[in-house]
């Protein structure tokens, strides 16, 4: 079964088409826009308008926050009574260093704040930080998808993976469209699907 959506599709791996399609169009225009550069970097507000503006198309809760609890194979990510208070403790972390930011996004997987959307949107929300914080971004395609998977599952636990993974794939082209885009263009590597790439579109 698909999500209710706005578009009427029922067929889940259609939506799953039409969603990627559409993200990225949005991805494009907010990059495109300036949009992206005046959100306040690591905070839940700019992160739920990275989501609203990528997913109001399509989704009726884009940019709210999910109202049901939800898992990815093993991992159960944090319970709805504790969401809330996770995002305002997330909120007060630090940012100014690699390994801070890191953290920060580390914790914010955990929370998972939205019923879809999340590894996009997040993606999106951890390079503007990195990109106001230190000055750089991830290519996102340096990024192996199994070893990012694995280290992201191990990340609660030990986030030493992770860190040596993302910090490998910096690169100081911040402005560079086309490596901003790799977070969307390899969404297929972390939430399950992708048939669309960027010029495509």
């Amino acid at each position: 079964m698909a999500l209710k959506n706005k578009l009427g599709i029922t067929d889940s791996y259609e939506l799953a088409r039409e969603e990627e399609r559409i993200s990225k169009k949005k991805a494009i225009e907010l990059f495109e826009s300036g949009k992206l550069d005046s959100l306040e970097a690591g905070t839940f507000q700019s992160l739920k308008e990275i989501h609203r503006f990528l997913f109001e198309d399509i989704y009726d809760f884009a940019g709210e926050l999910r109202t049901v609890n939800i898992a990815k194979g093993n991992f159960r990510f944090a319970p709805l009574m504790y969401l809330e208070s996770a995002l305002q403790n997330i909120e007060k972390m630090p940012q100014s260093t690699f390994d801070e930011i890191v953290e920060k996004y580390v914790e914010m997987n955990i929370a998972h704040p939205f019923r879809e959307g999340n590894g996009r949107s997040t993606r999106i929300w951890l390079d503007l930080i990195f990109k106001k914080e230190i000055g750089m971004v991830v290519d996102w395609s340096k990024v192996d998808k199994n070893d990012y998977l694995l280290a992201m599952e191990r990340s609660p636990v030990k986030d030493v993976e992770i860190k040596v993974l993302l910090k490998s794939a910096l690169t100081d082209k911040i402005n560079d469209r086309e490596i901003y885009m790799k977070g969307i263009d390899n969404s297929y590597y972390y939430e399950g699907y992708s048939t669309f790439r960027t010029e495509d579109i």
